[in-house]
């Protein structure tokens, strides 16, 4: 496999048949993940069961064994990353009535008007890089660093399903209601996450996002 090691790679144990993997930065995720894929299609990570990316992180969890632990670890630990990011996946078009109650306050964050918020998320071209926190919660990054915005100072008790927040260098929907810090700027009707489809996630990683007012 091509490419390079792209940094230090910290492995630390978790239990006794998992790993993680602290890298430097989502990019770094992304292409890590990558090679992951590309060395299980072959057949050399025949031990791993699961791989759960994060945003600096990537937990493996492995067939029980010592030896099959170590063995995975000392390959992930060398492994040769792709020089970019695996391409990205279909697009999603997701719906939004902007009226969150944190639309001000990201206005504010931001240095722009109500208006300029709703029509920079619409115009940044998003894309899930992992999922995580509750099943259907995709977090979207995109390709613009104006909307970055801290996590709210008192989280919500109850965010209520459907809403749109902003927290950090991502943006995402809540699949269901729930506690929740994420700056909140909109709503929408599309279901996320529904166990009926044959696909129950709306967002899967790699998927493309593009958020439209909704009515429109």
């Amino acid at each position: 496999m091509s490419g390079r090691t792209s940094g230090p790679r910290r492995l630390l144990p978790c239990g006794d048949a998992a790993f993680l993997v602290e890298v430097a930065d989502l990019d770094t995720v992304l292409r890590l993940v990558a090679a992951l894929d590309a060395a299980r299609v072959t057949g050399a990570l025949d031990d791993v069961i699961d791989v759960v990316p994060a945003a600096r992180t990537v937990l493996l969890r492995c067939r029980p064994g010592g030896d099959r632990v170590r063995g995975v670890a000392a390959l992930v630990g060398s492994l040769d990353l792709p020089e970019e990011p695996p391409e990205p996946g279909e697009e999603v078009t997701i719906p939004v009535v902007y009226d969150g109650e944190d639309l001000d306050e990201v206005a504010s964050l931001t240095g722009m008007t109500r208006d300029e918020v709703v029509a920079r998320h619409q115009q940044v071209q998003w894309r899930v890089a992992f999922t995580g926190f509750a099943p259907g919660f995709g977090y979207l990054v995109g390709d613009d660093t104006s909307l970055h915005v801290p996590r709210r100072e008192d989280p919500r008790t109850k965010v209520p399903a459907g809403a749109v927040g902003l927290a950090g260098e991502f943006t995402g929907v809540y699949p269901r209601s729930s506690p929740g810090g994420w700056q909140l700027i909109g709503r929408t009707d599309a279901k996320v996450w529904d166990p009926g489809r044959a696909s129950p996630a709306l967002l899967a990683p790699g998927n493309l996002v593009r958020f439209e007012q909704a009515g429109s």
